[in-house]
């Protein structure tokens, strides 16, 4: 390892290697000269002069990269896509004259760059589809474990566990449908010269515009495309760019939504992420058990949303044509964004797979306050035995006030049911409000809306993604 370099953390430890393997050198430039074969076999197949022995090599060829050679040849010519034209001819001798015919270098850079696009993209949907098979399972586990719900971090009306990540998964849907609408629409740059009017490919193939249309369908097809955009300047609209990160941003902020909640749930121990045997969570704090995994999804969450100011910036300043103040930071913004954000689903999916629930502290922290909550439902049975419903009414306000100083001034645990108890004109025994104050009583639909958002919104994505049969690597999780 180069230890005077500085070494990309994105790439050196948070992101997969099957993302990394779309934004390499190798994918970047093997896919170059795939889009050059792909231009030879189109323009062969519409009666240009180019030979099946030089067709022969450049498939030969095709993955015989050197880049050494390549950087060679870059700082000569400084230009990098000529660059790889020589080293291509180097490698195809008989297809030298023809490489790069009638192209331009956003022939082969813009291309590229939207077939990479697509790659990631995918590759974003398959994490978030095992990201949400993950908390569908712990969903269903625990869709009728009660537990406290918030609102402003403050105590409210009771929920499950399994509800509460009903609301983390269906934030997740909405990005893969996001995601699928976005895959769909991305489309080939296509064939389209040096200002966007085909001006080169008009006089390759003599004035036939037929041909031009021809060549351009048939590129796009051989590289995956069923459409092209219908025009373009030199490249493509930048305004693509900003709509997919857009679209990272919009995952980035569900995940960083799930990681701040998980941090919450870890302070108040109630539910916490995994924690290895030999974890350390604090070099001065022994005792510490940071939720490290969730805070990390929300700083790289944070670099993602962030960065998709950027493509909005580079579409709103692109001049006429083009410019090519898009292109250096189009190299750092763009791959940021898919390698932050897939480092994000990484952890998710550790997380989800393997969290920890503490039923017990649930329990205590919902029986601390269920007695406030169910301040009506005592009131009511009281008035249904004959009590006066504002003396009582005002006797439940000032055993609530006592018990909540109490609490708040001694540390006490609440003694508001043994008040209520001893309270005559309640007419009420300790057992009959412990029975009244049971959490499934509380907590609504809860358990039955866990069972039909599975069934009706999660089963059918996860049947239509086979999420099964999505395979990926596990990475190592750095700190």
């Amino acid at each position: 390892m180069e230890i005077d370099r500085y070494m990309h953390p994105l790439s050196d430890r948070y992101a997969s290697r099957e993302m990394q393997r779309i934004f390499s050198p190798s994918r970047r430039f093997g896919t170059w000269r795939r889009l050059w074969i792909a231009l030879a076999e189109s323009q062969a197949e519409l009666s240009l002069n180019i030979s099946k022995d030089a067709l022969e090599q450049m498939h030969a060829a095709v993955d015989k990269l050197d880049l050494e050679k390549a950087a060679e040849y870059e700082k000569r010519f400084r230009h990098d896509v000529m660059a790889h034209v020589h080293l291509f001819g180097d490698d195809a001798p008989a297809a030298k004259g023809i490489i790069h015919l009638g192209a331009t270098s956003a022939f082969i850079g813009d291309n590229t760059d939207l077939i990479l696009h697509r790659d990631a993209l995918e590759l974003i949907r398959a994490r978030l589809i095992r990201c949400v098979d993950a908390l569908t399972d712990f969903a269903r586990e625990h869709a009728s474990l009660p537990t406290l719900g918030y609102t402003h971090f403050q105590p409210a009306q009771p929920t499950t566990v399994g509800k509460r990540a009903t609301l983390w998964i269906q934030d997740l849907l909405l990005d893969v449908e996001e995601l699928d609408h976005r895959i769909k629409v991305l489309r080939f740059r296509g064939v389209r010269g040096t200002t966007g009017t085909q001006a080169s490919f008009l006089e390759l193939f003599k004035g036939d515009h037929n041909k031009v249309d021809k060549l351009d369908l048939a590129v796009g097809k051989r590289m995956g495309f069923e459409s092209t955009y219908p025009v373009s300047g030199q490249t493509y609209a930048r305004k693509v760019d900003y709509a997919v990160q857009a679209s990272l941003a919009g995952t980035a902020a569900s995940v960083s939504k799930i990681g701040h909640d998980l941090r919450l749930l870890a302070n108040l121990r109630e539910v916490e992420e995994p924690f290895e045997a030999e974890q350390i969570g604090s070099s001065a704090m022994p005792y510490k058990r940071n939720p490290m995994r969730a805070e990390r999804i929300c700083a790289l969450a944070r670099h993602v949303i962030t960065l998709s100011i950027d493509p909005a910036f580079t579409a709103a300043t692109q001049w006429l044509e083009r410019t090519l103040d898009d292109s250096a930071n189009r190299r750092v913004s763009v791959p940021d964004a898919f390698l932050a954000l897939d480092g994000c689903l990484v952890l998710l999916e550790n997380i989800a797979g393997r969290m920890v629930v503490n039923p017990e502290v649930i329990r205590r922290n919902l029986a601390e306050h269920l007695p406030f909550m169910a301040t009506e439902t005592i009131l009511m049975n009281a008035v249904s035995r004959g009590g006066d419903r504002q003396e009582l009414h005002e006797s439940i306000r000032k055993h609530s006030m006592a018990a909540a100083r109490r609490m708040k001034e001694e540390g006490a645990d609440a003694d508001l049911l043994e008040r209520i108890a001893g309270d005559d004109s309640f007419a009420l025994s300790m057992e009959e409000l412990q029975q009244m104050i049971n959490p499934m009583q509380f907590v609504g639909r809860a358990p039955s809306q866990v069972e039909q958002f599975i069934e009706s919104a999660v089963a059918p994505v996860l049947e239509k993604h086979n999420s099964h049969s999505i395979n990926l690597e596990a990475p190592t999780l750095h700190v």
